[in-house]
């Protein structure tokens, strides 16, 4: 059945982007894991913000796409049609009802790329159905596992039928490192978890999202949290989706020396909030060891646009 086009005059662009082919539109990467793995703590890291209003969490929502723009927001229901949604109703809106919700944010991430925040997996509250309908827009999965008990056996199932088709562009993120108080335990669940997921991501990161959050002004702990790594990482994976080099976005930083970074994702407080946003740039470094870097007066370190 063919979908009802939206009115001229209610987001045109965002209700054409499911059904493009590919090769006419931007990648779609879904963010997925089990309930209150840090997905929506993700999210807001990649695009600086949050998108949804206070009190209205994802966990309670069917899936929401992210796209960049102005557009209004809208949602799609179980028939394929499409209806204006005022956002601060967002937290009226029910999985029972409702597909997909189509939210339009300007970050420059979403210039690359649209973001999917999917419901947890493991959610008692919501039929895995919620989600399966959703997936088949995806072009790549960003998947967090908490990495105190890191890649279940209900993960690694529902991850064995997608797996195929998206494995090869999708990451796996081993959140709440800092939560594994050791090296040796930081290294035994790492290499524990890539063994058991040996073939079936293009590449796996352990990532304290509360000291990314915290080295928005501290370049070392940006860099020991995990993020640097994952961030150069998922651009590259985007660069590939895309068929070619991301655009700049924002001019580089000086460059920097870079201090030896601490340990890596030292103990801190359970990811709750992101805080302030998180602007995406490029980073340029001299790699001398030296002085710890600090970002210019008003900018933050982030995702590096290529």
């Amino acid at each position: 059945m063919t979908k009802p086009p939206l009115p001229g005059d209610f987001a045109p662009d965002g209700a054409a982007l499911a059904a493009a082919p590919p090769a006419a539109r931007k990648p779609c990467i879904a963010l997925m894991g089990e309930f209150s793995a840090g997905k929506s703590t993700l999210s807001n890291l990649l695009i600086g913000q949050s998108p949804l209003p206070v009190k209205v969490t994802a966990t309670q929502l069917p899936p929401v796409r992210l796209s960049y723009g102005t557009d209004k927001a809208w949602r799609e229901d179980h028939d394929g049609r499409i209806h204006p949604l005022d956002i601060a109703a967002l937290s009226d809106v029910s999985p029972a009802e409702t597909r997909l919700v189509q939210l339009f944010v300007e970050a420059d991430l979403l210039r690359l790329c649209d973001l999917i925040d999917m419901p947890g997996i493991s959610d008692p509250n919501m039929d895995a159905a919620v989600w399966e309908g959703v997936i088949g827009q995806a072009d790549g999965v960003i998947w967090c596992t908490h990495a105190t008990q890191a890649w279940r056996q209900t993960e690694a199932a529902v991850w064995e039928d997608l797996s195929g088709r998206l494995g090869a562009t999708s990451l796996l993120l081993l959140t709440r490192c800092d939560k594994l108080l050791t090296e040796d335990d930081r290294a035994r669940v790492l290499k524990r978890v890539r063994r058991e997921t040996e073939g079936l991501f293009a590449a796996s990161f352990p990532i304290s999202l509360t000291q990314a959050v915290e080295g928005r002004t501290d370049r070392a702990l940006w860099a020991a949290s995990g993020a640097e790594a994952f961030c150069e990482r998922f651009l590259a994976l985007l660069d590939g989706l895309r068929g070619g080099p991301a655009p700049e976005a924002l001019p580089p930083l000086a460059p920097a020396a870079l201090a030896p970074p601490p340990a890596p994702c030292t103990a801190q407080p359970d990811e709750t909030g992101t805080g302030a946003a998180v602007l995406p740039r490029r980073v340029t470094l001299d790699r001398a060891p030296g002085r710890e870097a600090r970002p210019p007066a008003g900018r933050t370190w982030g995702l590096g646009l290529r």
